[in-house]
């Protein structure tokens, strides 16, 4: 469980610095790069429903796998700032 909480601590100073870098809101940076990761995850759903032979299927699976990590990871590191989110953010 340390690994997992060391991960989304280096998650959140990586888009703190993304954010700090072009000059916009850590908020702003974080709802990007979640609804890139849930499209991501939906997409590579889509792959998978699509996918002929075993390389495509294996690989597919792959990416639903990588994808869903990632959405969860940011999803823990938007919590673990423990901010009041805007109204967007629950709604999506």
């Amino acid at each position: 469980m340390a690994l997992l909480e060391e991960n989304v601590e280096t998650q959140v100073i990586a888009l703190t610095k993304k954010a700090l870098a072009a000059g916009e809101e850590w908020t702003e940076v974080m709802r990007r790069e979640i609804a890139e990761a849930k499209r991501d995850w939906v997409n590579a759903n889509r792959f998978f429903e699509t996918a002929a032979g075993q390389d495509q299927i294996d690989y597919a699976i792959y990416a639903i796998i990588s994808a869903e990590k990632r959405y969860e990871m940011l999803l823990r590191a938007a919590k673990s700032r423990k901010i009041k989110w805007p109204e967007w953010v629950i709604m999506e």
